[in-house]
């Protein structure tokens, strides 16, 4: 099968359906982002906004959770949407949302092949020290319990993208990728592949993020629900949409609290110092995993973003050998050439910013497997 032409991502978040038409040069020729409310998809709206498209020659879709069964990207089918629905329990909160963009858009077109790819599927690989918590061997076997990793598609993209601003292969060098954005994950890269990272079962584990807590000592949720009381859904709802940034400042804009905290607000300056302190924490696990460090990335919203986020995480590096120049953290971006090297010269770590595109990576994905059908 010849390469399709045109391809369609489709990237279904909390509160937005993303949408982009790729070229066979992958250049974005056309956008759009419809609100989802409650986690459905507006039809007529997606109706109206494809109206006046021509059909695209293949579909890509963001797809949160393969489970243990999907290892990469595969073509949808009747079958493995159903295996995708029974995968609903691992992540209640974000499975469902991808499965409705998913029936959405087959409603739109029903004939143009499609293809799941997986935020966990990068992570698949990772060895099972890395994989497995220490909880009953029955536990674990029987409910799937284990660390599946997310934001696969986003730290991909750019552990290849990092290979080619250095004119290295992925396989020669040893990478620590921070995805900084609502929700934010690191991940250690090793010869092209993942190693370990810090979301887990679920995308809660990990990093401070927007409005999630990340990780939480799992003794003080038994004693709220012992000693308050506190019901096992308002527990989901705070840990998921009321903590993070938000939790601690009153605000889950990263460029807020920044603001907030340059001006001495206390509770934004203990948020932003709680974050970065788990940050720093976790980028050394991350090298810890590997044994050492050549490549540092920052993608994502925060990452690309903030530069004040990464001087201060980079700050504790220093004895990894992670060296910033100042003038090029804090130059604005070439809106043509997004991505560069922020590095200090002759530090011996290189540090990267890279425009997360989630897009280029699904429709590469789309066009490996359509090519071998």
């Amino acid at each position: 099968m010849s390469p399709p032409a045109r391809i369609l991502v489709v990237n279904a978040g909390s509160s937005s359906l993303k949408l982009r038409i790729l070229d066979l040069h992958d250049e974005v020729v056309a956008r759009w982002d419809l609100p989802v409310v409650a986690g459905i998809v507006d039809r007529a709206a997606l109706a109206r906004t494809l109206a006046d498209e021509a059909p695209p020659d293949a579909i890509g879709h963001r797809i949160v959770h393969g489970g243990r069964r999907y290892l990469g990207p595969v073509r949808l089918d009747a079958a493995v949407e159903r295996d995708l629905r029974l995968l609903i329990d691992l992540a209640p909160l974000h499975q469902p949302k991808s499965l409705d963009a998913l029936e959405a858009v087959k409603g739109i077109y029903p004939d143009v092949p499609a293809v799941a790819s997986f935020d966990t599927a990068f992570h698949a690989g990772m060895p099972p020290a890395a994989t497995t918590y220490a909880l009953p061997r029955e536990w674990r076997e029987r409910w799937d319990l284990r660390r599946y990793g997310f934001h696969g598609l986003s730290h991909a993209y750019a552990t290849q993208r990092a290979g080619q601003l250095l004119a290295r292969p992925p396989e020669t060098f040893r990478a620590v990728t921070c995805h900084l954005g609502a929700g934010a994950s690191l991940a250690a890269v090793e010869q092209g592949k993942s190693v370990d990272t810090t979301m887990g079962f679920t995308p809660l584990e990990g990093l401070v993020m927007a409005t999630r807590s990340g990780s939480v000592d799992p003794g003080l949720l038994l004693w709220l629900q012992e000693h308050v009381g506190m019901p096992a859904q308002e527990l989901a709802a705070t840990l998921e949409h009321r903590a993070g940034l938000l939790g601690l400042a009153g605000s889950a804009d990263m460029q807020v609290v920044l603001a907030r905290a340059q001006a001495g607000d206390q509770p934004a300056s203990l948020a932003l110092a709680v974050y970065l302190h788990r940050l720093r924490s976790g980028i050394a696990a991350m090298t810890a995993a590997m044994g050492g460090l050549d490549v540092l990335v920052f993608t994502g919203g925060v990452g690309e973003h903030a530069p004040a986020v990464r001087a201060a995480a980079c700050a504790g590096l220093a004895f990894l050998g992670v060296h910033l120049d100042p003038v090029a953290n804090e130059d604005e971006p070439d809106s043509s050439k997004p991505d560069r090297d922020i590095s200090a010269d002759g530090a011996p770590v290189r540090t990267l910013v890279i425009e997360a595109r989630e897009d280029l990576q699904i429709a590469h994905e789309t066009r490996q497997v359509l090519a071998g059908a």
